[in-house]
């Protein structure tokens, strides 16, 4: 179980490509190439899966935020760099392939978008298991403007958050979505003002540190398992889930002493 901590863990200097702290349960990671707005280059296509894996591995991290420093989440792929010939990084680790653009993980992982989230940014910030935006943010996917073809799975992640027919104008056009557009279509789960996006995205975090991190965990890898199905399938793949978490060393004492504070949560919850 994650415990509460009220000191915060930082690494690395401040010109780091991807910074991190933990606090009170919550890792919160940055990338940080604010001069070019966030774009990948190699250090951070090699570092940002390194520092979630770490994460992602601490008994002390119950959610991570991913975020962007001012003023941007992150621009795409650093064309420059790329077009010199720079390794980006390629979606692989010793886990296997990387469905999407991070490595296989556990823990909940909230995308707080800060600013523009391009192209490749747009693939991060899809990668997330959900999205709170600024109201500064701002969603484009511009591979055909550059003449590409996206490999971090945005054909199939952005066709999953928006819809097929919303996808493809995204992706024909390459026109910019704004975030109250976005929350409209089902891309971003809340929008809130710039100041108060890293509060609420780690207020969420909270959310999910004070559950069962087992049952969490065991919550996304089943609907990360539905969604690649049919419906049919999926009923089956979740009544199998429960059957089994059900087995062995279930423990219905500790249900019971969860409940008590299930519902004086959720009493605080209505009262606000």
């Amino acid at each position: 179980m994650v415990t509460d901590r009220v000191s915060t863990e930082a690494q690395g200097p401040r010109d780091d490509v991807v910074l991190w702290e933990v606090a009170d349960g919550v890792a919160t990671v940055t990338l940080n190439r604010p001069g070019s707005r966030n774009a990948i280059n190699g250090a951070m296509g090699r570092r940002l899966p390194e520092v979630l894996a770490e994460m992602d591995a601490r008994d002390d991290v119950g959610a991570m935020v991913l975020t962007g420093a001012d003023p941007a989440f992150c621009a795409g792929v650093d064309l420059k760099e790329w077009g010199g010939g720079e390794d980006l990084g390629e979606p692989d680790d010793a886990r296997g392939p990387y469905r999407g653009p991070f490595p296989p993980r556990t823990t909940l992982l909230i995308g707080a978008v800060n600013g523009p989230a391009v192209t490749g940014g747009l693939e991060l910030a899809l990668g997330c298991d959900l999205l709170v935006a600024s109201e500064r943010a701002r969603f484009a996917d511009t591979h055909a403007r550059v003449g590409v073809i996206p490999g971090w799975g945005l054909t199939v992640m952005l066709c999953q958050s928006v819809g097929v027919r919303r996808a493809r104008e995204m992706s024909a056009t390459g026109n910019y979505v704004s975030a109250e557009v976005a929350l409209a279509w089902g891309l971003v789960n809340h929008v809130v003002p710039h100041e108060e996006l890293l509060p609420f995205a780690r207020t969420l975090a909270l959310g999910a540190v004070h559950n069962d991190r087992a049952a969490v965990s065991e919550m996304l890898r089943i609907y990360d398992a539905v969604a690649d199905t049919t419906v049919a399938e999926a009923w089956e793949i979740e009544a199998a889930a429960s059957r089994a978490w059900e087995g062995d060393g279930f423990d219905l004492a500790e249900i019971e002493h969860r409940r008590t504070g299930i519902v004086e949560r959720g009493r605080d919850q209505l009262r606000t």
